[in-house]
């Protein structure tokens, strides 16, 4: 397994150090799924409507729960958005998790004006978040740019602190 690191961590630590140390909260934008944005037909409660991982986008997200369990990280919950490709994703890597609506898009008209309101129960979330094992949150790039000021790939992994401090980005390839 590759991994592709944009990590900016001094020379003796590695993505699985800063993990390993736990406490630490873990953004992955969905694994891939062709398209962009949401059909308009889009239902949050059928799968059939929305965009899906397809056969690239599974094996993206086994090879992201194999990473964690290869390097023994341990993880209090994963949590995920409420679309299809998010809990795809959370389902091949991590097996269980729950769905929090605080991770949904916000990228259509449709849910645009949840925006803030999310972003605040998000921060607030993260903030509360007391544990020593990683929180791990499958969500979008939309809500991952928003909150961190970053652009991600489907697929990548973005690691910060409770102070929202960015400490490494990654994509395992």
């Amino acid at each position: 397994m590759f991994i592709n690191s944009s990590i900016k961590v001094n020379s003796k630590d590695s993505v699985e150090k800063i993990l390993s140390e736990g406490s630490k909260i873990i953004f992955i934008r969905h694994s891939y799924a062709p398209g962009s944005g949401d059909p308009d037909n889009f239902d949050l409660l059928d799968c059939s409507t929305q965009r899906n991982l397809n056969e690239v986008g599974i094996a993206q997200a086994i090879k992201l729960g194999n990473f964690f369990l290869k390097n023994n990280i341990k993880i209090d919950k994963v949590l995920s958005s409420e679309w299809c490709r998010c809990k795809e994703t959370a389902m091949y890597a991590f097996k269980k998790f729950e769905t929090k609506n605080f991770l949904n898009s916000f990228f259509s008209q449709k849910f645009a004006y949840k925006k803030v309101e999310q972003i605040k129960e998000l921060k607030d979330y993260i903030e509360n978040w007391d544990k020593k094992e990683n929180l791990i949150l499958v969500t979008h790039f939309v809500v991952i740019s928003e909150i961190l000021n970053l652009s991600v790939s489907s697929g990548e992994i973005v690691i910060i602190n409770k102070d929202f401090n960015i400490l490494g980005q990654f994509m395992i390839k």
